[in-house]
């Protein structure tokens, strides 16, 4: 397909690259809302050779027959470069970025299960699988999913490798200890080898000694320690020499390396992932996302508009890119559509993702894709990338490998935006089993209870703008991106059962939950592969990579369930990605893998039924409630009496009710193709609306004839008494 767009935009972010003089540093806290200073912007990956770099060492290639299938012949064995002085241990480094090549995707689960090799193990649930740097164990800590690998004995021998299945150039190692509640094991120093044929190995040398490399002081800090010179070979090994005193030898690890060009080997052209896709693939500090969106709205200034929802607490602007046809006011009948990522600051794929989804939306309307202009121009999508960009650039410094995985979760005031918001579930579930109630209870539009919007009550500055943003538009559906994981997420995610911590709780709107999920894990490229391994400890195949999400793990003050009690809007959350925080090389095969489903889940707003409430006069009745019958949930209409009620082929009665109108009902067919089924309704005024309406207007008010006996029955006593 044509891409008109494509070539502007690319000289466009080109031109960022000049820089001028005194830029300030990165994210200050207090933003000048004209700024329009452009940072540079490299082009080249962050894993390009640099200008000057040891000549790498490559173990011997094995002989024999069938020695040369394992594919070129790597360079003639060079020994490392004798050091001055002849230190038989390295020492500790400090936290940095992590140099040369990428992982190699211990992490990612690029690396399968079946490259991962250890001399012994203590049981099938610390095996060398579980030997993935950030890899969770289970609340039970079981045999299946436990948190690292860890030998089954506890002396020098040991050891655990990783099969490359190509000759790749080896340049860093990064571990952990083992990931658990209850105990602290961790490796402390350790020794790396490498080998052509997995039976011949050459350690890694510091002069004429055995190099130690130094391991962790605790369990989930990662610790990064590069080679001293790179070494070219297909197996890596990594042989613990110490450990925790009071521990076992457990570690988790990701290597990092440059798998070199095999133009014979088949296996790996056939798997490769690429993109034809021009867009800027690479990770974003706030000032260099503030600066794309900028880029975008140049160059589609007719259907993008940036505003900002509020700040954080360290004065960041919370920037959202609206993209319509009409950008800046609410189309009278147009659905409104919105993805939030960045509620953990370090899920950061789903941040990324928001920005590819900015620059393609632009390059395809530009372009003419039939499909995305259509979309652009049928909806009104709103696109907030960053919600905790305080947490962000905590993990932006420690960087994709280096973060662990909670560094910038949180707030900076130590608050999880994802279960901030208020719990009206329990004030749901409590009205609906007390008995003896005087009037039935709403089952929508609950009210956030007081104590929640006092000053001193607990919720971040963010999540009290993002409950205002939602409470502004009339949101029909939207999405959260998160990360850790690969599954959609719908709600309830809060048990109903006392004491319980999963249990399904499903919402009266569940099977249009589970479509709206199934729509986007169903067109993922990976999220319903049943041969695809599990990220950490759950297995998300048997509902087609989709989960109600009180099922999985209950939390209470959910943003799904807030959104869905209090406001229009069916909220789901998408987990993207096993690697929260992946290497920029990966980011071009994580946009293909979500690029369909982010699409497809937009459209999924234009299913059900959409339409106007009006009374005779043809003015819009704002707040009209509609209701399905047989579904315990309302929506109610916009300020312009326009709504949206999102469900699934079939038919349906449908009522519309106002204050002071007589109700409507009518049969409304939802169909399997694309696109919501317009039904309207007209509103009479009831009789006492009608009375009301003269009576106000000639300086009267009606009687109230119950007011009126008890008026009197007071003034007959007085006269007895």
């Amino acid at each position: 397909m044509a891409r008109r767009g494509a070539a502007a935009l690319a000289l466009a972010l080109a031109l960022l690259a000049v820089t001028p003089a005194g830029v300030g540093a990165q994210g200050a806290a207090v933003e000048d809302p004209d700024d329009d200073v452009q940072e540079t912007w490299s082009l080249e990956p962050s894993y390009a050779r640099p200008e000057s770099e040891p000549e790498p060492f490559s173990p011997p290639l094995p002989a024999g027959p069938g020695a040369g299938e394992r594919g070129p012949r790597p360079p003639q064995p060079r020994p490392p470069k004798k050091a001055t002085t002849k230190p038989k241990k390295a020492p500790k480094r400090e936290k940095l970025a992590p140099p040369g090549c990428p992982p190699l995707g211990l992490e990612t689960l690029k690396i399968t299960d079946f490259q991962l090799h250890a001399s012994t193990s203590k049981r099938y649930g610390l095996g060398a699988h579980r030997g993935r740097l950030n890899i969770q164990a289970g609340i039970n800590e079981n045999d299946f999913y436990d948190g690292a690998w860890c030998a089954g004995r506890n002396d020098l021998h040991q050891w655990i490798e990783v099969d490359a299945r190509r000759l790749t150039k080896f340049t860093g190692v990064i571990t952990q200890g083992r990931n658990s509640l209850w105990l602290s094991d961790w490796v402390t120093s350790y020794k790396v080898m490498v080998s052509n044929d997995s039976h011949t190995w050459v350690t890694v040398k510091n002069g004429s000694g055995d190099m130690i490399f130094e391991g962790n002081s605790e369990k989930e800090i990662p610790v990064l320690n590069e080679l001293p010179v790179p070494m070219v070979a297909r197996y890596i090994r990594i042989n613990p020499q110490s450990w925790f005193d009071n521990g076992s030898i457990c570690m988790r690890m990701e290597i990092l390396g440059c798998p070199l060009p095999d133009p014979n080997n088949y296996y790996h052209r056939r798997n490769e992932m690429t993109t034809t896709d021009d867009l800027d693939f690479k990770h974003h500090n706030y000032k260099e996302m503030r600066q794309l969106m900028k880029v975008v709205n140049e160059m589609c200034p007719n259907i993008t508009r940036i505003y900002n929802i509020g700040k954080s607490h360290q004065g960041l602007k919370l920037y959202a890119v609206e993209i319509s046809d009409h950008p800046g006011e609410h189309e009278v009948g147009e659905p409104e559509f919105h993805y939030i990522a960045g509620a953990h600051g370090n899920e950061v794929l789903g941040r990324e993702l928001m920005l590819l989804l900015m620059q393609f939306l632009c390059q395809e309307y530009l372009a003419g894709n039939l499909r995305i202009v259509r979309l652009v121009e049928e909806t009104r999508i709103h696109i907030l990338p960053s919600l905790n960009p305080d947490g962000y650039e905590k993990a932006y410094e420690g960087g994709s490998e280096l973060g662990g995985w909670s560094l910038g979760r949180w707030t900076h005031d130590g608050i999880d935006i994802n279960n901030n918001f208020p719990d009206l579930n329990t004030l749901l579930w409590e009205a609906e089993d007390r008995q003896n109630i005087p009037r039935k209870v709403p089952n929508h539009y609950i009210a956030i209870p007081e104590w929640f919007l006092s000053e001193n009550a607990t919720v971040a500055v963010e999540t009290r703008a993002v409950i205002a943003w939602m409470e502004k538009i009339p949101f029909v559906l939207g999405g959260n991106l998160q990360g850790g994981e690969l599954v959609v997420a719908y709600p309830y995610d809060m048990v109903r059962s006392l004491w319980k911590t999963q249990e399904h709780t499903p919402t009266p709107d569940d099977h249009v939950f589970r479509w709206l999920a199934y729509s986007y894990a169903s067109t993922h490229r990976l999220m319903t592969d049943a041969r695809r391994r599990v990220c950490h400890t759950e297995d998300f195949q048997k509902e087609d990579g989709t989960v109600n999400g009180a099922s999985w793990h209950t939390v209470a003050g959910s943003l799904n369930d807030f959104s869905y009690l209090h406001t229009n809007c069916f909220e789901l959350s998408i987990y993207v990605g096993c690697d929260k925080y992946p290497h920029e090389s990966e980011l071009p095969e994580e946009w293909e893998n979500n690029r369909e489903s982010l699409i497809v889940f937009m459209e999924q707003v234009h299913r059900g039924i959409k339409g106007l409430v009006r009374d005779v006069h043809g003015k819009g009745i704002p707040n009209a409630v509609i209701s399905v019958e047989g579904v315990n949930h309302d929506i109610r209409t916009a300020s312009d009496g326009d709504y949206w009620r999102l469900l699934n082929p079939g038919e349906y009665v449908v009522t519309a009710k106002a204050e002071g109108f007589t109700s409507s009902t009518k049969n409304c067919m939802v169909g399997y193709d694309m696109g919501a089924t317009q039904c309207d309704f007209t509103l009479s005024k009831t009789n006492l609306a009608r009375i009301r309406e003269i009576m106000e207007k000639f300086g009267k008010q009606p009687v109230s004839l119950p007011a009126r006996r008890l008026k009197l029955r007071g003034r007959k006593r007085r006269q007895r008494g």
